[in-house]
């Protein structure tokens, strides 16, 4: 045990979960890769939980924030800030809803906590529609939103949530349906669902891929599918959007597109990447919705100059630079090589994805059971082989989760599916 790791035992809380059975301690990074304190490399293909979204101390982003860090470091929303206008701008163009405002916070947990409050206080409602295996943050309104258990640490909420499925394609009452009977099953269980509610719904709040449940998503379209529903009863639909967000899906810019049908979401909550690491959370709406609250409200540290001069400089390198484009043709080739590999793996279930957000789901072989162990195993292995992955699940999977920054190369790509072999076989 490391002296950090005594002293970190020492004095932060048990529940505060580290990756490896010995702890590492990350000292500097560039590009895709990352070192520890014992000077070891490695290729890193979690970008610090899905937020390093374009490289490891881009140049661009680094003299953004030494910049803006040089003239003011903080001011708050009591005063002009045009950092924060600038990357307000740009948001509400890219996000597809029309007459649309942003609201900046510091994280995905306080994004998701402030589109609850709004949609609650539009709707005069407590009532929230969530789906199963869902995670949407740490606060108490959003673990009272959460659909994984795994991830709620208390049952005690100031909502009053109820349940849908459709977020996950292969398990469920529903799995061995085709496409459009799976769509149309769940469409029947929310109608169901609205039908034992009393008074008006306030919102469904949705990934459009779960992020922490293991990179797991409905077929195309089912979400435009509820909002055709949730139309007819005036509730608003939430698209949480802090994983998949600014083209990680490779196939559009949000998550929410593929589900696009009946128009963009009423609120649209964004965090993680677009910082690059730098601490921005956010929610775009309609302004009718953003204009909802009579009472008065500021923000100490969201829309900080210094973290919006990242997020504009991370925003414009990724466009500029078509990193979309790059996470759905390396995102592709990567998962076709990693399909490949687990192909004749007994302990692997499942490789599922889009673009650079792919899920590898391990269970016991011979049985459709999760295997937590083989998880942790394989994470120990790739990390000793030089990569670094994350993992997650709902309460009956167990699933590794891939997700580099959005400039892997595809010479990168195959580094790191030939570790992943390495690992996946040492099971």
């Amino acid at each position: 045990m490391t002296d950090l790791y005594t002293r970190h035992k020492a004095v932060l809380p048990d529940w505060l979960a580290l990756y490896y059975g010995e702890p590492i301690e990350l000292t500097h990074g560039e590009g895709r890769h990352v070192h520890d304190a014992a000077g070891r490399r490695y290729l890193d293909f979690f970008g610090g939980i899905l937020t390093t979204m374009t490289a490891h101390a881009l140049p661009e982003v680094t003299k953004a924030v030494a910049e803006q860090a040089g003239r003011l470091i903080h001011s708050s929303t009591l005063y002009l800030n045009r950092p924060m206008v600038d990357l307000a701008e740009r948001i509400a163009a890219l996000s597809g809803i029309p007459d649309a405002r942003v609201f900046f916070t510091t994280s995905g947990t306080e994004a998701n906590d402030a589109a609850l409050l709004l949609a609650t206080t539009h709707r005069r409602s407590h009532q929230v529609l969530a789906m199963r295996n869902s995670y949407h943050g740490r606060s108490f309104a959003t673990v009272g939103i959460t659909g994984n258990r795994s991830w709620s640490p208390t049952s005690l909420s100031p909502l009053q949530t109820l349940y849908v499925h459709g977020g996950v394609r292969t398990r469920g009452p529903y799995a061995a349906l085709g496409d459009a009977e799976f769509t149309a099953a769940c469409v029947a269980d929310l109608r169901d669902m609205l039908g034992q509610t009393g008074g008006g719904v306030a919102a469904l709040i949705a990934e459009p891929v779960q992020g922490v449940g293991g990179f797991t998503s409905p077929p195309d379209g089912l979400y435009g599918a509820f909002r055709e529903v949730l139309d007819e009863h005036g509730i608003l639909w939430i698209a949480d959007e802090v994983q998949t967000g600014w083209g990680r899906t490779g196939d559009h810019f949000w998550g929410w597109q593929a589900h696009g049908q009946a128009g963009p979401p009423d609120l649209l909550t964004f965090a993680k990447g677009i910082g690059n690491g730098m601490s921005i959370g956010g929610v775009v709406g309609r302004a009718e919705v953003m204009n909802c609250l009579e009472a008065h409200s500021i923000s100490t540290f969201g829309g900080s100059p210094v973290t919006m001069a990242a997020g504009l400089a991370n925003l414009t390198y990724l466009l500029e630079h078509d990193l979309q484009g790059n996470a759905r043709r390396v995102g592709g080739l990567l998962i076709e090589r990693l399909r490949a590999i687990c192909a004749q793996l007994p302990a692997v279930r499942e490789v599922r994805g889009r673009g650079l957000m792919i899920g590898i789901e391990l269970v016991r072989p011979g049985t459709d059971e999760a295997d937590p162990e083989a998880a942790a195993a394989v994470l120990e292995a790739a990390r000793e082989g030089g990569l670094l992955l994350g993992k997650g699940g709902g309460h009956s999977t167990s699933v590794l989760r891939i997700a580099p920054p959005l400039t892997l190369t595809v010479a990168e790509a195959e580094e790191g599916a030939a570790i992943l072999e390495r690992a996946l076989h040492s099971l």
